[in-house]
């Protein structure tokens, strides 16, 4: 893993993710830890959505 500018960092494929926490769309705190031991987690990001312009 390397670090890029600020918190940013850079994965490779078989890195581990590090754990983070985000809102639901319920406005619910989850992290990424709170799944650790399921079978299978899929993440997307969509950047800028619900966002003008």
């Amino acid at each position: 893993m390397q670090r890029l500018e600020g918190n940013q960092m850079e994965l490779k494929v078989g890195d581990k993710a590090p754990d983070f926490k985000l809102s639901s769309t319920r406005k619910e705190k989850i992290s990424l830890s709170d799944y650790e031991g399921k079978k299978n987690v899929l993440l997307a990001f969509y950047p800028l959505n619900f966002t003008p312009g």
